[in-house]
């Protein structure tokens, strides 16, 4: 349970830069919300699924995010070396987030658009990393 609950945290964390950091520099913060409803809308269409209005695909994107960037982060487990697994994990998925959209057909300029823009993706990433690393590792503590 500390791993998952870390997980979730991190994947909070993570979320939460984003979200915050996109209104206040919409000229070069990582957009992984349009990564997301890119995502979702190229599934819906390979299921002959109907397309969610903006506001409803938004929606989805966000609670997805928050699910899958939390079961990964859970991968950091807990103990003494959550802390370093969720700093690799956290930078690995950084890198990913930067490299991998452009050859998914998703598009690069989200995480990709301007040097700023890929540091970021990484950086926070990494901070949610560090996020669920702590967290994991402090009541897999409070459980012995």
């Amino acid at each position: 349970m500390p791993a998952l609950l870390g997980g979730m945290a991190g994947a909070v964390a993570l979320t939460v830069l984003h979200e915050t950091v996109r209104r206040l520099r919409p000229e070069d913060a990582p957009r992984m919300d349009v990564l997301g409803m890119r995502g979702l809308r190229k599934l819906l269409a390979k299921a002959d699924a109907p397309q969610p209005d903006e506001e409803t695909a938004y929606g989805l994107t966000m609670l997805g995010d928050l699910v899958s960037n939390g079961l990964c982060y859970s991968l950091v487990g807990t103990g003494k070396g959550a802390l370093g697994r969720g700093t690799a994990l956290g930078l690995a998925a950084g890198i990913g987030g930067v490299v991998l959209p452009g050859p998914l057909g998703l598009g690069e300029g989200p995480s990709n658009r301007t040097p700023q823009t890929k540091a970021m993706t990484v950086a926070w990433y990494t901070v949610g990393g560090i996020v669920a690393g702590v967290v994991a590792q402090q009541l897999s503590k409070e459980n012995v």
